[in-house]
């Protein structure tokens, strides 16, 4: 509902969960008229999975890029009247996916799926399948993606975890998980007393990437390897 009430208003927008990182402004690449692929309506991240469940398009609903148009506000609208195959299929991805298909088919709608072996705009698929190098490789300045986001992990206790090895944590523990009232602090005193400057890096799994070597940590997956 929040991104068909955005559409409605005539802008372009940029949808994105929660538990992404941007290193540069993902806008500045959308916004570029001198792309090759500046004329699609939609541009998702590659979910990684490129199952059956989410063919064609393996679209990662958790980001992606609107650009405001009949084509793109009638998809929009479209997929809130589809609640109903949400709450069957149990996953929003899987019935996004499904009007993307109808839409692009019957009504000309161009989606563009922001492959996952580029390195532009990186995931959990390059966290946990990709070969290690690639995130070694980000570790150490030599890539610079857009953004990383943390999909394709079970749990969000999982991904505050492989966050925190990536260097890319800043709140204060006491702050974590709680309301404002419990920690006891104001809306205008938040940064200040929850936010650090400094990233908080923890090890917790020598086998997942991390931006210092955790070989004196446990394996999170049997038989793999430290990542260092």
């Amino acid at each position: 509902m929040c991104v068909q009430l955005i559409s409605l208003l005539g802008v372009d927008m940029l949808f994105q969960d929660v538990d992404i990182v941007w290193y540069k402004n993902p806008l500045e690449f959308f916004h570029n008229k001198d792309s090759p692929i500046y004329f699609y309506d939609m541009y998702y991240q590659d979910d990684g999975s490129h199952s059956t469940r989410y063919a064609p398009y393996s679209a990662n609903s958790g980001f992606y890029y609107v650009r405001h148009n009949e084509r793109t506000q009638h998809f929009l609208t479209s997929l809130l009247m589809a609640g109903d195959l949400v709450l069957r299929t149990f996953s929003h991805q899987q019935a996004m996916t499904a009007v993307l298909v109808d839409h692009a088919s019957l009504y000309g709608l161009r989606v563009k799926i922001l492959s996952r072996d580029d390195d532009d705009f990186p995931g959990g698929y390059h966290f946990h399948r990709r070969d290690g190098e690639f995130l070694r490789d980000m570790f150490k300045g030599e890539k610079e993606p857009y953004i990383f986001h943390m999909s394709w992990t079970k749990s969000k206790d999982n991904k505050l975890l492989f966050l925190r090895q990536m260097g890319e944590w800043y709140l204060q523990d006491h702050c974590v998980a709680k309301k404002l009232s419990e920690i006891g602090v104001e809306s205008d005193n938040f940064v200040s007393k929850c936010c650090s400057k400094a990233a908080l890096v923890t090890c917790h799994y020598k086998d997942k990437p991390s931006i210092t070597p955790c070989k004196d940590s446990p394996a999170l997956d049997k038989g793999k390897p430290s990542f260092w």
